[in-house]
């Protein structure tokens, strides 16, 4: 059963690293807060994360997850869970096996991803921490697992690699139906401005009867287009699949100033919202997220199911991260390099906003 509630939700997969690290958060008063209680006393009410098979830093891995998930369901809030089928990152540029996978026929590949799905949904379940809503995979655009489950490229766009790719998948999504009736599957792309690719990848996926709950599309201006991009492609995807969607990434720039040993994503202008709407600056990021928060809600039908910031709380509180990379998003946050959460957090809460127009 879907949560009628409009989600405003965030990705906080790296809290968990940031903690250990002794990275901490305050409130616009400057007092010292645990970071979930104060997100859901200022408009949150759901969180994402991500889980890495084996991943080398020891952060994402099942044990950590575990640990996060029960803290993220004893605040109360909705909890999505991201499988990247990976020891790393999964995204457009990169879906490969995980080690352990990487010996394994095309069968052998669609056992192991039921069996892990399972396993892991297993272990939430024993924690009492079962996710609201489970991915099966991250931004999978261009496929998963590759090359077994590839789609784009020369020689993978072709119907016997969507069929493989389908296949894949739907072992996935047999796993989480077998733990619970209740969890919502979401199938996630990056695509958000993109309505072309977007059909082609939802036609396929229609075509072979991949059985979903909720669309997710990534949308980062400086990759994927327009806030009226969006607003185009969010409208189309609802009329022709009738499916709940969810923008569960996206950004904006709070500052374009970097620090010494900073290196951000997104430093340079080109890659802003028309100015002198959307500066990088505290009240541009609110802006951003105003209009985005209402391109949601109003996806015809009721189908704007909400939206998901990415790291909103990834602070740059030590020089280097188990992924291997120096801090690149610490101006995307919504948290100040001290930890100091930013009055964009109005757009989230009328009660924040109130305070932020005095």
């Amino acid at each position: 059963m879907r949560k009628k509630e409009f989600i405003m939700g965030m990705d906080l997969s790296f809290m968990d690293e940031i903690e250990q690290g002794g990275g901490r958060y305050y409130d616009a008063e400057g007092e010292e807060r645990e970071l979930l209680e104060l997100l859901a006393a200022s408009g949150v009410n759901a969180a994402r994360l991500r889980i890495w098979n084996d991943p080398a830093g020891g952060f994402c891995n099942l044990e950590r997850t575990v640990a996060v998930a029960r803290r993220i369901k004893r605040q109360g809030l909705d909890f999505l869970l991201d499988f990247h089928y990976s020891d790393k990152w999964a995204d457009p540029a990169n879906q490969w096996k995980p080690a352990a996978w990487e010996t394994l026929s095309y069968e052998e590949l669609g056992q192991a991803v039921h069996d892990y799905t399972a396993d892991v949904l297993e272990a939430l379940k024993q924690a009492d921490a079962l996710p609201d809503t489970v991915q099966v995979g991250n931004e999978i655009t261009p496929g998963l697992l590759w090359n077994e489950g590839r789609v784009d490229g020369e020689g993978f766009d072709t119907d016997e690699q969507w069929s493989r790719f389908a296949g894949l998948v739907k072992r996935g999504i047999e796993a989480v139906r077998a733990a619970s009736p209740d969890i919502a599957v979401m199938i996630h792309i990056d695509r958000g401005g993109d309505n072309a690719s977007s059909r082609k990848f939802f036609d396929r996926f229609a075509e072979l009867g991949v059985d979903y709950d909720v669309i997710g599309q990534s949308f980062y201006p400086w990759w994927h287009g327009t806030l009226e991009d969006l607003r185009l492609n969010l409208h189309d995807l609802a009329h022709r699949y009738g499916k709940p969607i969810n923008v569960v990434e996206t950004a904006y720039p709070w500052t374009l100033e970097e620090p010494a040993g900073s290196k951000w994503v997104m430093n340079g202008r080109e890659g802003l919202l028309p100015l002198p709407e959307y500066p990088a600056s505290v009240d541009g990021q609110r802006r951003y997220l105003d209009k985005l928060i209402q391109i949601v809600r109003e996806v015809p039908g009721g189908l704007g199911e909400g939206f998901y910031y990415w790291e909103p709380a990834w602070i740059p509180s030590q020089p280097e991260w188990s992924v291997g990379h120096p801090n690149n998003w610490a101006n995307l946050t919504m948290f100040d390099f001290g930890g100091r959460m930013l009055d964009s957090f109005a757009a989230l809460s009328p009660s924040l906003a109130d305070r932020a127009k005095r």
